[in-house]
């Protein structure tokens, strides 16, 4: 069995090149703070947000993928409102997530990815969120069955969920996206 080392340097550019084929130039920060400054939910994270987009510049995938931000990041798109070079923030945590996904690398905050895994079978499946085949999965994976029960039967009740999802128009076009068929899905 050939196991070929892959040098840390030769990783890096790989990761770089996954974020320049998303439009992700994280080379364009000179650290103002601002990104940091500005996050809501910064003060959760295990580091901040400019230490982020600077450990993504050093390709720094590892301890990136090990990260809490990446998992917590609200994806507001704050950061990226007050860049002064336009970088794209809540795009790079796209990437960290899908990477951590697709590597299997373990998060922390579990409740998290059920959520991402929950909503994202939702629009896979229905062509969007449907909220209450969202919270099943949801509830389902993360094992909390009962958790805020109360709130649900009240939203329930005020007609805020509905029981069955409607119809809408371009199902194809999502499930082409989710299959890698689609024109905008770029991997």
């Amino acid at each position: 069995m050939d196991k070929t080392v892959i040098s840390p340097k030769t990783r890096n550019r790989k990761f770089l090149h996954k974020l320049e084929m998303r439009n992700v130039d994280v080379h364009a920060c000179y650290q103002c703070g601002r990104c940091s400054a500005g996050c809501p939910i910064g003060d959760y994270f295990d580091m901040s947000v400019m230490q982020a987009v600077r450990l993504a510049a050093y390709g720094q995938e590892e301890k990136l993928l090990q990260s809490d931000i990446i998992w917590l990041c609200a994806a507001c798109e704050t950061c990226a409102t007050r860049c002064p070079n336009n970088i794209d923030i809540p795009g790079l945590m796209d990437v960290l997530r899908e990477l951590a996904v697709r590597k299997g690398v373990p998060a922390d905050q579990q409740r998290v990815p059920a959520f991402h895994k929950s909503f994202l079978g939702s629009i896979r499946r229905w062509g969007r969120a449907w909220e209450v085949g969202l919270i099943a999965g949801y509830k389902l994976r993360s094992k909390d069955y009962l958790g805020d029960m109360g709130l649900g039967m009240q939203m329930l009740l005020k007609g805020k969920l509905k029981l069955s999802p409607h119809a809408i128009k371009g199902k194809t076009e999502i499930k082409d996206i989710f299959s890698g068929k689609g024109k905008e899905y770029d991997r």
